[in-house]
C-alpha cells in the first residue's frame, strides 16, 4: 500500500484542481457562459406585435388561478386586471387553492358564470381537459398561461393559445448558470412537480443540460408538489444535506416557491445565506425571490417571467380571438436575474416588468389611451 504524507496529498489535490479541464468540459463551460451572457443582458426594445384588431368592448373574462399563493399566477392576474380595466372588460379571479379538487371546482364555477372567456392561470390543460371541452361547447374562449409545455395553440384541446416564455429556453438558462458559475463542476439537485407538464419539461431539460457537462452531476431529481412546499421542503432539504453533503452545490427549481422554505433548514445545518447549495429558479420570478437575490440570501438566480407583460398579452390574445383573428405568436425572451444585474433590471417593486414600452404598444394596437 502506497502512503502519502499530508503535504504530498495536499499538493496532489491542488494540482488536480488547477489542472485544465478536458476539451469536452471546456466546451460545455464555454457554451454555458455564452448562454448566461445572452440571457442576463438588459431588456431589448419591444419585439412583440405592433398590429392587430381594435378593442372588442363589453367582454367578461374569468381568470382561474391554480393557486394565488403562487407568485407567478398571482402576478399575471395583476397584470391582466390592469389591462382589462383599461379595456373596460368585466374581470374576476377564482382561486383553485393549489389542489386538484379546488382547481376543478374553480373551473366549474367559472363556466357557470357564462363568461366570454376563461384564462387558465397555471392550470395544467390536460388535468382540466373535461371542463375545457365543456366550456368550448358553450362558445367560451379559452386561453392559457403556463397551461402546457410550449407557447402557442394546443394540438389536442380547444385552447386558443398558451402564453409562456419558452420553457426549454428558461430551463437551459438556469442550468447553464450552474455550469458557468461552478466552472463545470456543479453537483445539482433538481426540484419539480409532475402534476404539471410544463414543470416536467423544464426539469427534464435542466437535467439534460447538466448531464451534458462532463464535470457536473445530477445528484437527484426530486418530485415534490408545489402545493406542499411549506411542509415538505424543510425536512427534504435536511435529508438531502445528509445524503449528499458537500457534493450538493446547486439546487435548480422549476419555481421559486421551493426556495421559500429551504432557508431555515440550511441555516440550521450551518449553511450561510451565500453558501452552498446555490439556489437557481427556472421561473417565475416572485417578489420574495428578488428580495433573496438582492440580499444574497439563499438564492442566486431566477429566470423570471415578465408576469405583468403576460397579463397584458393575455388581454391582447383574447381580443384577437374575439375579433376572429389568429393568435399573435409572440414569445417573450428568457431573462436571468442574478446579483450582478438585478439592480439594473429588477425594478423597484421586486418584479420583472420590462421597460420596453409594451403597454404603449398594446394601447396603440387597441386604439385606446
Amino acid at each position: 500500500m502506497v502512503r502519502r504524507s499530508a503535504l504530498a496529498t495536499a499538493l496532489l489535490l491542488t494540482a488536480l484542481v488547477a489542472a485544465p479541464l478536458p476539451a469536452m468540459a471546456q466546451d460545455a463551460v464555454a457554451a454555458a457562459k455564452a448562454v448566461v451572457e445572452k440571457v442576463t443582458k438588459p431588456n431589448p426594445p419591444w419585439d412583440g406585435p405592433t398590429t392587430g384588431p381594435k378593442l372588442q368592448s363589453g367582454k367578461t373574462v374569468v381568470y382561474v388561478s391554480a393557486d394565488q399563493r403562487n407568485g407567478g399566477a398571482r402576478g399575471v392576474a395583476e397584470g391582466m386586471d390592469e389591462a382589462a380595466k383599461l379595456a373596460g372588460w368585466d374581470f374576476r379571479v377564482i382561486d383553485g387553492q393549489g389542489t386538484v379538487s379546488g382547481r376543478s371546482a374553480a373551473m366549474n364555477q367559472a363556466i357557470a358564470l357564462k363568461p366570454d372567456a376563461i384564462v387558465l392561470g397555471a392550470l395544467d390543460a390536460a388535468e382540466q381537459a373535461a371542463p375545457i371541452e365543456d366550456a368550448a361547447k358553450q362558445k367560451i374562449v379559452i386561453v392559457g398561461w403556463h397551461s402546457f409545455a410550449k407557447p402557442g395553440p394546443s394540438d389536442t384541446l380547444p385552447v386558443f393559445t398558451n402564453i409562456t416564455t419558452d420553457p426549454l429556453e428558461v430551463a437551459r438558462a438556469a442550468a447553464s448558470y450552474a455550469i458557468a458559475d461552478s466552472d463545470g463542476k456543479a453537483g445539482v439537485v433538481i426540484f419539480t412537480d409532475s402534476v404539471y407538464r410544463i414543470a416536467i419539461a423544464k426539469s427534464d431539460a435542466m437535467a439534460e443540460v447538466i448531464r451534458g457537462c462532463p464535470g457536473c452531476k445530477v445528484l437527484s431529481v426530486e418530485d415534490t408538489p408545489l402545493s406542499d412546499t411549506g411542509t415538505r421542503m424543510g425536512p427534504l432539504t435536511t435529508a438531502l444535506l445528509q445524503r449528499f453533503g458537500d457534493q450538493w452545490t446547486y439546487a435548480l427549481g422549476i419555481n421559486d416557491l421551493y426556495f421559500d422554505f429551504m432557508a431555515p433548514s440550511l441555516a440550521s445545518a450551518g449553511v450561510g445565506g451565500d453558501g452552498m447549495p446555490h439556489n437557481v429558479s427556472a421561473g417565475d420570478g416572485s417578489e420574495v425571490a428578488f428580495q433573496r437575490i438582492r440580499a444574497n440570501q439563499y438564492q442566486v438566480g431566477t429566470v423570471a417571467e415578465p408576469l405583468r407583460l403576460h397579463g397584458w398579452q393575455l388581454v391582447d390574445e383574447l381580443n384577437r380571438a374575439f375579433a376572429g383573428e389568429k393568435a399573435s405568436g409572440y414569445v417573450a425572451p428568457a431573462h436571468l436575474f442574478t446579483p450582478a444585474n438585478i439592480k439594473a433590471d429588477g425594478g423597484p417593486d421586486n418584479v420583472y416588468d420590462p421597460e420596453n414600452g409594451y403597454r404603449d404598444a398594446y394601447k396603440k394596437i387597441w386604439g385606446v389611451n
